[in-house]
């Protein structure tokens, strides 16, 4: 059953790395980057927090644990000027390397480095934009130890610097 999304999207991504720096890439089995290198992804589901989301999203598709070291970049962009994308791609390293795909959601994942991926006709546009001009050096940082005021009644907070 397809979920209403309204409109105003909030997803998350993740550019997983490995030892020899290659990054984890994937193709949908549907949808408009069907057949296309992407990243893992997907929507943020209620109660739940970015990160969370995300890590969610690569053990899902690809079977890969991860640890989230921090924030890549935004994508965000209006559909036929109504509905509201918006995308945070974080960075992470993997766990394990070995993928174990969905093969419900996706046709291939695969392991690829990044200056492959940027001159490859098979990347979707936002990763050819990631594996050119982007800076894995300088993600931001998840900021430990940060006690929000009780005033709004959160049960997960973070902040990334």
């Amino acid at each position: 059953m397809k979920k209403e999304r309204g409109k105003v999207w909030l997803g998350a991504g993740v550019i997983v790395t490995n030892d020899q720096g290659e990054w984890l890439v994937v193709k949908k089995t549907y949808g408009g980057l069907k057949d296309v290198w992407s990243i893992p992804a997907g929507f943020v589901d209620v109660g739940e927090t970015l990160d969370a989301a995300a890590k969610r999203e690569v053990l899902e598709e690809t079977g890969i644990d991860c640890v989230i070291q921090g924030v890549y970049g935004v994508r965000s962009g209006v559909i036929r000027d109504e509905v509201s994308d918006n995308m945070v791609i974080f960075y992470a390293h993997a766990s394990d390397a070995t993928i174990t795909i969905d093969e419900r959601e996706l046709s291939d994942a695969r392991w690829i480095h990044p200056t492959e991926l940027a001159t490859d006709p098979a990347s979707s546009f936002m990763l050819r934009i990631f594996a050119t001009e982007g800076n894995l050096q300088q993600p931001l940082q998840v900021q430990k130890d940060v006690e929000p005021d009780s005033i709004f009644g959160y049960t997960d907070y973070k902040v990334f610097l």
